[in-house]
């Protein structure tokens, strides 16, 4: 077999918990050997925002499955509603406020196995 298996049980085990909310990785260069991509499954917690940053090697796909964000890029927002998908350039400043009534549930891939994240003030 060629592919990689991560399972759920391992994904679980590499849940980063914050106070806005958690993080939890899917695929990268340390989990899956995968040097080109990095997936993970962010979630939001109602009326949370995760900080302000950026990603200076690569760009971020973000798709929305759950809840409602108002979604902070460079000096701009963009609204989000389930099943949207926002691309944010590499080393552009963004950030996520979760609008709605749920916890706020999406996807995020980077075209880089080591995405590199640094908070902006």
């Amino acid at each position: 077999m060629q592919g990689i298996l991560f399972t759920r049980a391992k994904a679980e085990q590499k849940r980063v918990e914050q106070e806005w909310g958690s993080l939890t990785w899917l695929a990268s260069k340390e989990l899956t050997k995968s040097d080109d991509i990095t997936v993970g499954l962010v979630v939001i917690k109602k009326g949370q925002s995760n900080p302000r940053h950026i990603h200076g090697n690569c760009s971020e796909v973000i798709h929305l499955q759950k809840g409602r964000l108002k979604h902070f890029v460079d000096k701009d927002f963009v609204f989000m509603e389930p099943g949207d998908t926002l691309v944010v350039p590499t080393g552009v400043d963004h950030y996520a406020l979760n609008i709605g009534d749920e916890d706020a549930v999406m996807i995020v891939a980077y075209p880089s196995g080591q995405r590199h994240f640094q908070a902006v003030p």
